[in-house]
């Protein structure tokens, strides 16, 4: 699975732990937003989803 729009946040946090500080700093977490889509969380929150993205990819692919 590649982290994109459609990735669901439950699913980042259990694939891919080297995205839980980015995620942490945007202050999503699983208790409110685990069965959402990055895209939906990003509208939510009024957060960049393409620099949400960018970030994540980054996190993962350094701990890869």
């Amino acid at each position: 699975m590649k982290i994109d729009a459609r990735s669901k946040v439950e699913e980042i946090y259990r694939l891919y732990p080297a995205a839980l500080p980015v995620l942490s700093k945007y202050k999503i977490d699983l208790c409110c937003g685990g069965r959402h889509s990055l895209a939906e969380v990003a509208e939510k929150h009024g957060l960049d989803l393409a620099r949400l993205l960018q970030e994540l990819e980054e996190a993962v692919q350094v701990k890869s």
